[in-house]
C-alpha cells in the first residue's frame, strides 16, 4: 500500500526547505529518499510538481496548487489526531451504555449523576433493554448484563453477585393468603417472563433438597421492572432479584414470602467491553466509577 500521506508531507518539507536536502533534513530522511517520494507522488497524479536544476527548485503551476490544497487537508489530519489524542488526557467524548432495565432503574440512574459532575466533558447515551443485544451492532461502549455470559468475544467485569427472592405486596397476600411451603403456589398467581430463556418453574427447598416447583399465572413480562411493577400493584407472586426489590422491602411496598424455602441462588451481574487493550478513558472511568460506587442488595 502506498503512502500517500508521507508522500504529501514530502512534498510540503520541500517547498517549506527549497531543497531535497533541506527537506532530507528535516524529516531524517536521505535526499535520494526524498527524490523518490516526489517522483512517485508526480507517476501517481501524472503532473510535474516540482521544476529542478542543478542550482535550484521551484513549483510548477500544478505545484502552487496541489501545496494549498494538501496544506488544508494535512492541517485537517493533525487536528483529529490532536483531538483523539487529548482523550487520553482526561475522559471526554460520547459514552454508549446499555443496561437491563431492572439494573439501569435502580442501580445505575440514581449515580449516573454523580459520574457526569465528575467528568463533565463526557455525555452519556443510556439504553436500557432486557433484550440481548449485540454490543458491537448496538455501537455501545458498555452493556451491563445479568445472569450467565455468553458473547466470548467481550471482555466482563463482575460488577457483583445478587440473590433472588419470592415477593408480593401486602394486598395480594390480603387477599389471596399468604403462601406457607412451595405447594401452596399451586393456588396462587404468579408472575411470569416472556423471555425466550424463562422457565416455568422455580427452584425452592422442599424436604431438606431443592427442587423445581411449576408455576402458572394469567400473567407475562418482558422486562423484569414490568414485573416488578405488576407485583407492587397487587398482581401476584414474583420472583426477582434482591437488588431490583431491595427499596421495595425496605418501604413495604413488597415482602418476602417463603424465606425459609429460598435455595439461596442468584445471577452474577457483569459489564461487558470490546476486548481491547488500551480502553478509551471514559469507558476505563466509568468501570473504575461502578466500582467505587455501585452497592448492590445481596
Amino acid at each position: 500500500m502506498d503512502n500517500r500521506i508521507g508522500d504529501m508531507q514530502t512534498f510540503l518539507a520541500v517547498t517549506e526547505g527549497g531543497s531535497f536536502a533541506a527537506a532530507a533534513k528535516a524529516l531524517r530522511l536521505t535526499p535520494s529518499a526524498v527524490s523518490r517520494s516526489i517522483a512517485r507522488l508526480e507517476a501517481r497524479l501524472g503532473v510535474v510538481l516540482v521544476q529542478r536544476t542543478t542550482r535550484s527548485l521551484s513549483l510548477t503551476p500544478e505545484g502552487e496548487s496541489y501545496r494549498s490544497r494538501i496544506s488544508a487537508l494535512l492541517a485537517e489530519v493533525d487536528a483529529v489526531e490532536q483531538s483523539l489524542g487529548r482523550e487520553q488526557d482526561r475522559p471526554r467524548g460520547l459514552l454508549r451504555i446499555n443496561a437491563a432495565v431492572p439494573f439501569g432503574v435502580h442501580c445505575l440512574v440514581p449515580i449516573l449523576p454523580r459520574f457526569l459532575d465528575a467528568h463533565p466533558e463526557v455525555t452519556v447515551d443510556l439504553a436500557l433493554s432486557d433484550t440481548l443485544v449485540d454490543l458491537i451492532e448496538e455501537r455501545a461502549d458498555i452493556a451491563i448484563r445479568i445472569g450467565p455470559l455468553r458473547d466470548t468475544r467481550l471482555r466482563a467485569k463482575k460488577l457483583g453477585h445478587s440473590a433472588m427472592a419470592l415477593v408480593a405486596s401486602p394486598d395480594y397476600l390480603a387477599r389471596r393468603g399468604t403462601p406457607r411451603d412451595p405447594g401452596d403456589l399451586a393456588r396462587h398467581v404468579c408472575l411470569k417472563f416472556s423471555f425466550r430463556r424463562s422457565v416455568d418453574s422455580w427452584p425452592l427447598l422442599s424436604g431438606g433438597r431443592v427442587v423445581q416447583r411449576p408455576v402458572d399465572g394469567p400473567f407475562l413480562g418482558n422486562s423484569g421492572e414490568v414485573v416488578r411493577l405488576m407485583a407492587v400493584a397487587g398482581g401476584g407472586i414474583a420472583r426477582l432479584g434482591r437488588f431490583h426489590v431491595a427499596a421495595d422491602l425496605a418501604t413495604g411496598r413488597l415482602v418476602e414470602v417463603l424465606a425459609a424455602c429460598n435455595p439461596g441462588d442468584g445471577e452474577d451481574i457483569h459489564a461487558l467491553y470490546s476486548g481491547h487493550d488500551r480502553l478509551a478513558l471514559r469507558v476505563r472511568a466509568f468501570l473504575d466509577f461502578l466500582d467505587a460506587e455501585l452497592r448492590l442488595a445481596e
